[in-house]
């Protein structure tokens, strides 16, 4: 579950204020003599945020002309000289402290200090080194040549911060050791020191998730299997947090170096822009896992602006967010949670009903999030590639691995299926392969064995439908060949076998997957708990994934066309539509735990 102020979630005010800024800033850094407006932003951001007045506004204006002068001033588009940047930091802070003491009493950067949860005390010995220090680094960015992508890795830092400052550190030390390993790999000839360091960022990146995200399940396994054995053993837990989206910039990372081991990619020469391949915001906490090959040229390469993109991006965050609040949030808060928490309550009927409604909350959800990710970076002139493609119209479960979680299956493939074997060396070994990576594929989503028996029916079905297809040579593509009936059919079963496999992915143990499904078992059909505004959320999430992709392309494409203030006037309509079907409180993303 995830902790801390609700700034980090994408469903929420805050990140859409924070996005704001991000873009506007971001777009007018493109031309470097712009820069001294950046110390602006931080008094504009608090009169913002804050409770407005006339003096404050007042501030803030008299700081925007000045900054706007000194721009002005600077004729170079190169770094703006030393003493401009000093001016624009020096006037800024000012700005900001006269507003900062006079509301807070204290000075800005112990403020953001304390908005972040950092225990801080107050007085001289805290506000005099945190103005020194916040004040050079501020000098520092405006001075940098990479400017416009240092401030969107500080935003990401900023954005990652504000759910647990104390896992900075280990975001910024995982992605150094990684780009100096990658490094030290391309400049090793000697094949036994370049295998060295690759072993080292697997020990590196999987000891950082074994501590956080398995010790205290790898401690309670054997715990359990001692006390089966008969011995007594001592209590030992790892009472930590664990920090959002790990397992995500922990295999973009390690990705990065296996990469160049493998050849595939130079190592990257710019440490800015690998720390920003790492932490950029929009895939920070829950994916997709972008490859380095598709992200570091984006981010490294000259800033492009596109209409169209902007456009198709506004659309992905509205459609996404309206996926994941009007559809899954509504259907797991009205019906889905209450059956998981106690599902002998409820009737065969309604358990059906849930198991259903669950496979269309964690699409919706988690696609939802990939929908705003992609349309956040498209803002910023990043496209991320394609995570979700229908995956409930798959005909097997080969097909449906091909659509789900896109990112993810083909990193297991290609960085763990792969270096196991593959299908190089025999049938038998070619299955063992493949439920090795499912299985680790399961465990990867969660420290518990539910996850574990998840990935495990997959494995198993993967491994029968590639018997299946192989017993009757048929390729890929001629599987999934057939009548409209049978495809129809093929459908059905795999979203079916899907929705028998999501039941221990949602259930907090085995003991409530079983009772899910020893009620479904008793046949009953009483059903006073199936409101039909949940079965009319419910139909619309599958009419919706079920529809022709053509005509989800086409509303797309036709929202794009649009004038601009028909395109305003659709986003305020789906703005009242979430307003209307939103929860009281934001809903965290399913992913945001893996």
């Amino acid at each position: 579950m995830v902790k801390g102020p609700p700034f980090v979630l994408f469903n929420t005010l805050a990140y859409a204020k924070f996005l704001a800024i991000v873009f506007v800033v971001a777009w007018v850094l493109v031309r470097r003599r712009w820069a001294p407006l950046l110390p602006w932003v931080a008094v504009a951001g608090f009169v913002g945020f804050s409770k407005p007045t006339v003096i404050g506004a007042g501030i803030a204006v008299l700081a925007l002309a000045f900054s706007l002068w000194l721009c002005r001033a600077n004729q170079d588009e190169d770094a703006p000289p030393a003493r401009i940047a000093a001016a624009s930091v020096v006037i800024n802070l000012v700005a900001l402290s006269f507003l900062t003491y006079g509301s807070h009493g204290v000075d800005p950067f112990t403020l953001v200090l304390e908005a972040f949860l950092v225990p801080v005390g107050r007085g001289p010995l805290t506000s005099v080194p945190a103005v020194l220090v916040g004040g050079v680094l501020c000098f520092a960015v405006v001075r940098a040549k990479k400017v416009r992508l240092v401030f969107i890795l500080g935003a990401s830092y900023v954005f990652y911060a504000y759910w647990d400052w104390r896992f900075l550190p280990l975001i910024f030390g995982s992605s150094t050791v990684d780009w100096l390993l990658g490094n030290a790999i391309a400049r090793a000839e000697d094949p036994r020191r370049r295998k060295v360091w690759l072993v080292a960022t697997v020990i590196v990146n999987l000891g950082v998730l074994g501590v956080f995200k398995y010790f205290n399940f790898g401690v309670d396994t054997a715990a359990a299997l001692m006390t089966e054995l008969g011995f007594a053993p001592p209590k030992i837990a790892l009472q930590i947090a664990l920090p959002i989206g790990i397992s995500f910039f922990t295999f973009e990372s390690m990705s990065y170096v296996i990469d160049v081991y493998r050849k595939d990619i130079e190592p990257h020469e710019s440490y800015v822009e690998y720390l920003s391949f790492v932490a950029f915001f929009p895939h920070l906490v829950a994916g997709p896992i972008v490859r380095p090959r598709d992200l570091l040229p984006q981010l490294g390469g000259p800033p492009r602006w596109s209409s169209a993109e902007a456009s198709e991006g506004l659309f992905l965050i509205a459609w996404g967010l309206l996926k994941k609040m009007a559809i899954g949030d509504y259907l797991a808060l009205n019906l889905i949670d209450r059956v998981f928490d106690a599902p002998m309550q409820y009737s065969a009927l309604e358990c059906y009903t849930a198991v259903v409604s669950y496979a269309v909350q964690i699409y919706c959800d988690f696609s939802g999030y990939t929908d705003i990710a992609i349309g956040s970076a498209l803002l910023l002139g990043v496209r991320f590639p394609l995570n979700f493609n229908s995956p409930y119209k798959a005909q097997n479960i080969q097909d449906f691995w091909r659509r789900w979680h896109i990112s993810l299956s083909t990193w297991l493939r290609d960085y763990l299926y792969i270096p196991l074997g593959g299908n190089k060396n025999g049938t038998v070994r070619t299955y063992i392969n493949l439920m090795l990576t499912m299985l680790l594929g399961g465990l990867w989503h969660g420290a518990n064995w539910t996850f574990v028996v998840w990935g495990g029916l997959h494995g198993v079905a993967l491994a029968v439908t590639r018997a299946y297809h192989e017993s009757r040579g048929k390729s890929r593509t001629e599987s999934t060949a057939g009548s409209p009936v049978w495809k129809a059919l093929a459908v059905g079963a795999t979203f079916h076998l899907v929705c028998a496999s999501w039941i221990f992915f949602r259930a907090d143990s085995f003991q409530k997957a079983w009772a899910i499904f020893a009620q479904l078992g008793s046949l009953s059909t009483f059903h006073p708990n199936l409101h039909w505004s949940v079965l009319a959320v419910l139909a619309a999430g599958l009419v919706t994934h079920w529809a022709p992709t053509s005509w989800q392309t086409g509303v797309r494409e036709s929202f794009i066309r649009m004038p601009a203030p028909a395109q305003g006037l659709a986003l305020f309509a789906a703005g009242l539509a979430l307003r209307e079907m939103a929860s009281a409180d934001a809903v965290p993303f399913v992913y945001f735990q893996f």
